[in-house]
């Protein structure tokens, strides 16, 4: 791993920023969410290696905690990684924009397609990194992988007492999409998004939104969800398990 990235076979113009500077805070005190243990090892090195394992993907910037770009710096280099992909570790701001913000910044010239990934997310198959990437480079300025809804959603008038909340409509579920990550963008899309949004979103889709470009979907895969929860650990350790025991190793 260097601080510089070096020239790509086959002229490969597409990094992956991971903002991974969030506390994580609903799965409890400790480490920093994105370096919570899975199967022994870190979520973040989970979700770089799923960046990496396109071969689309020449370059990976973490964005890391403040204070903790050393600490993922060494994390980086103790785990096996592609040796095809650079890696490169800056430190985050206060949000996750500004986390974003910052990965974009240290990007080196040259690069056409950007995917924004929650480190979060650590089992995303390669498959759909592929399928985002491709739709960016068939023309779409930003796409996004997600699910059809499974529960019927509801519309409140949010409660912040804990009492019952009144409810305002059904939205339609046929219309309704869960979207997950990574988010693929036009490079320069992106960073014009990011220069002239400044309201608070939840994802960079909506901030391209914003500017009136189109966002496209694609199918995103039931193994992308979001380890937010103490459950969702236990989930993601059964879904490692199943790969283990299907790949044979």
């Amino acid at each position: 791993m260097s601080d510089e990235t070096r020239p790509v076979a086959g002229g490969a113009r597409t990094a992956a920023v991971i903002p991974a500077a969030g506390r994580g805070v609903r799965l409890g005190p400790g480490a920093p969410k994105a370096l919570r243990a899975l199967n022994g090892t870190p979520m973040l090195i989970h979700a770089v290696r799923a960046m990496a394992a396109s071969r689309a993907v020449s370059l990976v910037v973490v964005v890391a905690p403040p204070e903790g770009a050393a600490e993922v710096k060494s994390l980086l280099a103790d785990h096996a990684l592609p040796e095809r992909t650079d890696f490169l570790v800056v430190p985050g701001g206060d949000t996750r924009q500004e986390s974003v913000k910052l990965g974009l910044d240290a990007l080196p010239d040259g690069i056409d397609i950007v995917l924004v990934h929650d480190a979060a997310r650590p089992l995303v198959p390669v498959d759909t990194v592929d399928a985002v990437i491709e739709a960016v480079r068939d023309g779409a300025p930003a796409v996004v992988p997600a699910l059809p809804l499974a529960d019927t959603v509801k519309e409140v008038v949010p409660s912040t007492d804990g009492s019952p909340e009144p409810v305002v409509a059904t939205p339609a579920r046929a219309r309704l999409r869960a979207v997950q990550t990574p988010q693929g963008f036009d490079h320069a899309t992106l960073v014009r998004a990011h220069e002239t949004v400044t309201d608070d979103v939840t994802d960079d889709a909506s901030m391209v939104e914003k500017l009136g470009a189109q966002v496209v979907l694609v199918p995103g895969h039931e193994e992308a969800f979001k380890v937010t929860r103490p459950l969702d650990l236990v989930l993601a350790e059964a879904v490692l398990a199943r790969r283990r025991a299907n790949d044979g190793f």
